[in-house]
């Protein structure tokens, strides 16, 4: 008997990136007064602060991708990264510290708004440089999801904070991004589970990781499954 086919999954879109950053700046708007956003985010070696820090960076570098007339095959647009300590994370983006938790937020909030309409504006047939592989603007839309969605997580924990986003967001993304997941588990603790930070039954605990960024049908890694 032949086996039923699998449902398509939706894309992601811009409309997803704006829903997962909206998501993030309501949960962060949300911490009590006093919290340390100094301390360390989960199980990262960078603060709270320096975590969303890098997320905002994370969105604006994916809009920067789309953004040239001919965007580059083979690198990042050249903008400076610099640390702002040694072992925090290397930037373009960063707030400014006197703004406040509400100017790290409005940071946040600006970097994704820049993803979300260069996704929106970019045509479907572009193609940028992502160093897990040349993607469109779907896949960088997945990209800020991904992004927003776990590092939220990681600064959720140091903070001590609740983040369970919408299962359909998570899955669109997995779809997206990580074909070799299981498609049978919840979506968000397979998200996490896929980006190593989770455990997922029957499934070994991943220790590295990674992302396809390719669109399907143009990947050269055997990573078309399901």
């Amino acid at each position: 008997m032949p086996e039923a086919p699998v449902p398509p999954v939706s894309p992601v879109t811009a409309d997803d990136v704006q829903y997962a950053v909206r998501l993030a700046a309501a949960a962060l708007r949300g911490v009590e007064q006093g919290a340390d956003w100094d301390g360390k985010a989960g199980s990262l070696e960078w603060s709270c602060r320096e975590t969303v820090e890098h997320l905002a960076d994370d969105l604006f570098a994916y809009a920067a991708q789309l953004g040239p007339e001919h965007p580059p095959s083979d690198r990042e647009v050249p903008f400076v990264w610099r640390r702002e300590r040694p072992g925090g994370p290397a930037n373009v983006v960063f707030a400014d510290r006197a703004a406040g938790v509400a100017g790290l937020v409005q940071v946040l909030e600006a970097s994704g708004a820049l993803l979300t309409a260069m996704v929106r504006t970019t045509a479907p047939s572009v193609r940028s440089h992502h160093v897990f592989g040349a993607s469109d603007p779907e896949g960088f839309a997945a990209m800020g999801v991904v992004e927003t969605l776990v590092h939220l997580h990681d600064v959720a924990a140091g903070l001590g904070v609740e983040w369970a986003p919408d299962a359909g967001l998570c899955g669109r993304a997995l779809a997206r991004l990580f074909p070799d997941a299981p498609n049978d588990t919840a979506r968000w603790p397979t998200l996490l589970w896929a980006t190593g930070r989770g455990e997922l039954p029957g499934h070994a605990r991943r220790t590295e990781w990674r992302w396809y960024g390719a669109p399907r049908g143009e990947r050269l890694d055997g990573a078309d499954g399901c």
